[in-house]
């Protein structure tokens, strides 16, 4: 499956949907919706237009009205055996204490991530996306069928230059372990010299990690 983010949909718009799906691959609509219910409704109706589509996401933040609206929206413009997965980010993995502090925030990015995850649950989403530090947190509070996508996968996660402009990350391993149903990998990919070799050594990661993790964990 491949991630359409803003910075692309922005760029290309829907086009650039239309000829990824035409490659037969799965999408990872990334635009992160955040407005009034009304409008939310309107963009995932939109979205559900466009071919390939399996996943999509809005933001948590944005409350449970709109989280309802969007599911609701969702529900009333595909068929259930067509339908998305309903995701909503609850923390970006770019935000430490301190950035929630300045943000008027409080309490940590984990009690903040799982309050969030159970709001999306009670708003009918599927799951949620989330830093692989709230992992087994978020998966105590919502249960096994409650998915987690989990950005900020880094395979050196304990070197700060590895980090980029991520504050809360772990190796892919790690994130299958403590119980990711999907990995996002960007950058450790995209950046490598030689992002063939990067993917298949994820890959392997990925691989050696699942005999001993608990869930089933896709890359993307």
């Amino acid at each position: 499956m491949f991630k359409i983010n803003t910075q692309l949909f922005t760029a290309a718009g829907p086009e650039a949907v239309r000829r990824i799906a035409a490659l037969g691959l799965g999408i990872f609509l990334d635009l992160k919706f955040h407005d009034i219910p009304k409008t939310v409704g309107g963009a995932i109706t939109a979205a559900t237009r466009l071919p390939g589509v399996q996943l999509l996401n809005v933001h948590a933040t944005g409350g449970l009205q709109m989280m309802r609206a969007a599911a609701k929206a969702l529900a009333g413009a595909t068929p259930e055996t067509r339908q998305p997965k309903l995701l909503a980010v609850t923390i970006l993995t770019s935000l430490d204490q301190a950035a929630l502090r300045q943000a008027g925030i409080t309490g940590t990015p984990r009690a903040r991530a799982v309050s969030l995850a159970r709001l999306a649950k009670r708003a009918g989403l599927d799951g949620v996306v989330a830093s692989p530090h709230e992992i087994r947190q978020i998966r105590r509070a919502c249960g096994g069928d409650f998915l987690i996508v989990v950005p900020g996968v880094r395979p050196l996660a304990g070197g700060p230059r590895h980090r980029d402009d991520q504050a809360r990350v772990a190796t892919p391993g790690e994130a299958i372990r403590a119980g990711a149903d999907y990995l996002v990998v960007g950058r450790p990919i995209t950046a490598a010299a030689d992002p063939g070799a990067a993917a298949r050594a994820i890959l392997e990661e990925i691989a050696a990690a699942l005999v001993s993790g608990p869930r089933r964990a896709r890359l993307h």
